[in-house]
């Protein structure tokens, strides 16, 4: 992951959310998903141009079940956008950098 991506895990992902002033944007996936690896891509892209605008954060469900199952996550890769620690996006499977953007850009 890049370095503007964060790694979450169960322990740290509430914190993140919910004590974030900013739009929180979380990658859901799983070392098994093809797919996850190339939205991973795309969330280190968000994560590089969005610096000190939004958090960008990546779980891993296969370690960090708890959060998994919290959110509902029933497909990967998912992505989540939150803002005052409420879900304001979900995307499932193959997702855009532009619809993403878009999303990120609405919350700021």
């Amino acid at each position: 992951m890049s370095d503007d991506v964060i790694e979450l895990t169960d322990t740290t992902l509430d914190k993140a959310v919910y004590g974030s002033d900013m739009p929180v944007l979380v990658h859901f996936w799983a070392p098994w998903c093809g797919a996850c690896k190339v939205v991973a891509q795309i969330i280190r892209e968000i994560a590089e141009e969005y610096t000190q605008k939004a958090k960008i954060g990546s779980l891993n469900t296969e370690q960090q079940r708890d959060s998994a199952v919290e959110l509902g996550i029933s497909g990967l890769p998912t992505v989540i956008l939150f803002k005052d620690g409420r879900v304001r996006e979900r995307w499932v499977g193959l997702t855009g950098k532009k619809d993403i953007r878009q999303a990120i850009d609405q919350l700021l």
